[in-house]
């Protein structure tokens, strides 16, 4: 008998003892406190925080995401750290590689996802990921934002992106500049060693569930997401560069989106490389595009099995040329994120081992004018 059920049968004893008229009122009383009892503990065991615990039916091994939970702490967030310092690259890159690759500690040492920010300066999806992040634990998430270095404009200390922006240098689109960025980062991000989930986001990105489920998927995977694969077409082999042999051979060459969420280890990974970057830098220019093939052919030449070999972020390319669809407001449909969250585009995914329809947490592409109808959709439709 474990010490819940003899402490209830203790009370029963006591209260059959104390008078003729209390029996059926002491079992009614009790049966209640009992069921109740046993209603706690099964919330403690299914719904226990993170979400990623519960995730699988075990007859239909389809991925379940959680509701919002209550484990939601409005009044603990401390208050924002400033990002800023005064290191170079180099010197950033070098400070970085020293971290710890291994995400260790208890049960209660929560994870952190880190959700790094790619923008082109104001971010007009902001109030949306305000939501997204409101009531939730500091302690399970950071923010990290890279905008051009001319832009200053810091957001309200209300934000979730107040004080959040990292030293940046300029980007250009299609250059190695883009992949800089990316491992700058990376980089910042590492700096905190409390981080064991990094997300690459644009500006224009939406997420698609709530912070609970979002936070469960990342946290609870085994593998990284990093898509790369071998394109035989123009858009693949036909931009390799033969000067980079031998250090990548055309057999190792890959392809990818450029939209990632990896695991620490292939964190400290990326930022540590010194022997295979400095071949795409100077060998990967447009019309090869560094940021489609730099980090998926990494991957694929050092970490393939800890990668699951997928985004987590919806593109639409269905339409040819060098950039993805984009959604307007006119776009913004129930139908539209239904199919994003659904996976219905997909011929098959897999999660920990197990398939599922939920292969996407994030879409993209969204601008300004997509706001309010996504607010309007988003707590019923995303959760949040």
């Amino acid at each position: 008998m474990n010490p819940r059920t003899r402490r209830i049968a203790d009370l029963l004893r006591e209260c059959l003892t104390s008078g003729v008229a209390a029996p059926f009122l002491c079992c009614l009383s009790l049966s209640a406190l009992a069921f109740a009892a046993s209603c706690l503990t099964l919330h403690l065991t299914f719904f226990k925080f993170p979400p990623f615990q519960s995730l699988f039916s075990a007859s239909h091994h389809l991925l379940y995401l959680p509701k919002p939970s209550n484990t939601t702490t409005p009044h603990h967030a401390p208050p924002p750290s400033n990002l800023w310092h005064e290191m170079s690259d180099e010197e950033l890159l070098r400070k970085a590689t020293t971290t710890t690759a291994s995400c260790g500690g208890t049960a209660e040492e929560r994870k952190k996802v880190a959700f790094m920010f790619l923008t082109r300066g104001r971010m007009p999806l902001a109030p949306l990921w305000q939501r997204f992040f409101h009531g939730h634990d500091s302690r399970l998430f950071s923010v990290y934002v890279h905008a051009p270095p001319e832009f200053t404009e810091e957001p309200p200390r209300g934000s979730v992106f107040f004080q959040r922006r990292i030293p940046s240098k300029p980007v250009q689109w299609g250059e190695s500049s883009m992949v800089d960025a990316e491992r700058r980062l990376l980089a910042n991000a590492l700096l905190d060693p409390s981080n064991c989930r990094f997300v690459l986001l644009s500006d224009s990105c939406i997420p698609l569930f709530n912070f609970s489920a979002a936070y469960g998927y990342l946290a609870g995977s085994h593998l990284s997401f990093v898509s790369s694969f071998d394109d035989p077409g123009s858009a693949g082999r036909g931009r390799y560069n033969r000067r980079m042999r031998p250090t990548v051979s055309l057999a190792e060459w890959r392809k990818g989106s450029q939209w990632f969420a990896v695991h620490r280890e292939l964190a400290v990974g990326i930022v540590s490389d010194r022997r295979y970057y400095p071949v795409f830098r100077e060998h990967c220019r447009p019309p090869c595009y560094a940021d489609e093939h730099y980090i998926p052919t990494l991957v694929s030449k050092l970490f393939p099995a800890r990668n699951a070999n997928r985004s987590v972020t919806w593109v639409d390319w269905s339409g040819g040329g060098p950039h993805p669809a984009v959604y307007r407001r006119r776009d913004v449909s129930e139908g539209l994120l239904r199919r994003m969250r659904d996976g219905s585009t997909m011929s098959r995914c897999s999660y920990n081992e197990r398939p599922t329809s939920i292969c996407f947490l994030f879409a993209r592409k969204f601008d300004a004018s997509a706001l309010e109808p996504l607010m309007l959709m988003a707590p019923a439709l995303l959760g949040f």
